[in-house]
């Protein structure tokens, strides 16, 4: 009975400790171990209050400013409450938790306390250094804004509000990251986004269990519904005017610290070949530009395997006229189709991951040169015909169209299987191929909604959006995809139809 007793009195006893003393002892033992924390000491009458902040990480004219000039001019000792009138900052807050007070500190905070506070005045005077707004870089444009997202969260969702300036924009917060603590903020209009995506993304950002997300691309890893396949499910953006675009038809975006990108969801698969771009042209042009892009998808996928089918298995279907130069092209060529079509497919790889990884004018010109001259040396040294060389050129060609860089990579990567069965089986193992990544697309889903929307299930009311880019006065309706909560876009007795 008498250990129970005193096991209760030290328990007690450590209890009644002040959060401020708790704190003092918390941060004094990581000074040894950051070289960078800074806690200065300020006198004031009896109490000694400490500012502790990381000197990397803050902006050192607003802590003299609006936190150290304050405090030393004001006379008296202050309490817990009288510290919020006397620093002059927007961003403060308190907290009595340890753990919270430490995540931010790390965050670019400056912590205001002494050894009796009930808790910590928090002042973020944050400088994380980001990058000014530049232009984008991998969604380039002709037409319309050409300002992109940067690395920081806050002028991020400046530039969404700066787009969408609508009263029921709704933006929640997230930290993200057991170790490593991450922002993560949820953007979507209020009237517009169906309850269901907004609470499917709010659900699974929440069961995240990872000790750090570093870019809003890992975090699309990890709540995406399928993990295994090659096509991408969330589309990610740089563009600002992309994102409010979304938020208007109805979808929700999400926003990372530190990262340039912005996730959109849900994400169908015709929506990655769609551009911002195709708006601001007129709608004859956006349709054209769009039904070529998603024409020079299918060319890209299946033109190489075709050729290997043809040449291996299905002679008879050559006109006679291209039957003799395809015979002379490939009269020296010591290796079987399949094989040379590998062959060159692997070469087109290494120089686009070869310029894309060096300088951007050495990449340029590496990349241009390397082609023409690998490709003529090959022909004449007779490893491959030429035929096939102006093939794997349109291919590549036509997975570089779409705007989505990650759609065109998982085009390349699938053209590899087809060439595979091309050469192994003929048009009955391209097909067989082909199928099979047909009923993959039917049964994937992208936050639960079908990723073949509109087109299975069939929607026409939706193709307006997608397949082809309408005239204003028929799009009176927003897209029925994305189960909008306003499906009216424009009042009907406002449009005027013109001839």
């Amino acid at each position: 009975m008498s250990h129970v007793r005193v096991m209760n009195i030290v328990i007690k006893s450590k209890q009644q400790r002040p959060f401020g003393s708790v704190l003092l002892d918390a941060l004094n033992g990581r000074v040894q171990t950051s070289s960078d924390l800074v806690m200065r000491q300020l006198e004031k009458g009896s109490q000694a209050y400490t500012i502790a902040y990381l000197e990397d990480l803050i902006d050192s004219q607003a802590l003299h400013s609006h936190i150290l000039r304050p405090l030393e001019d004001w006379p008296d000792p202050l309490s817990d409450e009288e510290v919020h009138g006397v620093i002059s900052i927007g961003g403060l807050s308190t907290t009595d938790s340890v753990e919270d007070t430490i995540s931010q500190l790390l965050n670019g905070a400056a912590i205001v306390f002494h050894e009796e506070s009930k808790y910590a005045t928090i002042a973020d005077i944050s400088d994380p250094g980001t990058r000014s707004l530049e232009k984008a870089e991998t969604e380039s444009l002709v037409f319309g804004p050409k300002v992109s997202f940067t690395e920081s969260i806050s002028k991020n969702l400046n530039l969404v509000r700066a787009n969408v300036n609508d009263p029921n924009l709704c933006v929640e917060t997230f930290e993200v990251g057991d170790r490593l603590k991450r922002k993560v903020q949820m953007v979507y209009i209020r009237d517009l986004a169906d309850e269901e995506n907004v609470n499917t993304f709010r659900q699974r950002i929440q069961d995240i269990e990872v000790d750090s997300i570093l870019d809003s691309t890992v975090l699309t890893q990890m709540i995406e519904d399928n993990s295994y396949t090659f096509f991408p499910q969330f589309l990610t953006t740089e563009l600002p005017d992309r994102v409010s675009v979304s938020l208007l038809h109805g979808k929700v975006g999400i926003l990372v610290d530190r990262s340039p990108t912005v996730i959109i969801g849900p994400s169908t698969f015709l929506s990655f070949f769609e551009s911002t771009e195709d708006i601001y042209l007129r709608w004859n042009m956006g349709t054209f530009l769009r039904l070529v892009r998603f024409i020079a998808i299918f060319f890209s996928i299946l033109l190489t395997p075709a050729y290997v089918a043809v040449i291996t298995y299905h002679y008879e279907v050559i006109p006679s006229a291209l039957l003799v130069s395809l015979g002379q092209s490939r009269s020296n060529v010591p290796f079987p189709p399949v094989f040379e079509a590998l062959l060159l497919e692997f070469i087109i790889e290494l120089l686009r991951e070869a310029g894309a990884r060096l300088p951007t004018k050495v990449g340029q010109t590496m990349g241009i040169v390397g082609g023409i001259v690998i490709g003529q040396a090959s022909v004449e040294a007779g490893f491959t015909s030429n035929i096939l060389i102006i093939i794997i050129a349109i291919s590549a060609l036509g997975s570089f169209t779409a705007p989505s860089y990650a759609i065109g990579t998982a085009v390349r990567v699938l053209r590899f299987p087809l060439i595979i069965m091309a050469g192994l089986y003929g048009g009955l193992g391209m097909m067989f191929c082909f199928c099979f990544l047909l009923i993959h697309l039917l049964r994937l889903t992208t936050l639960g909604r079908p990723y073949l929307s509109p087109a299975y299930p069939f929607r026409y009311q939706d193709l307006k959006y997608s397949l082809f880019r309408l005239p204003y006065q028929f799009l009176s309706k927003r897209p029925v995809t994305n189960h909008p909560s306003d499906a009216g876009r424009i009042p009907e007795e406002k449009i005027k139809h013109k001839k």
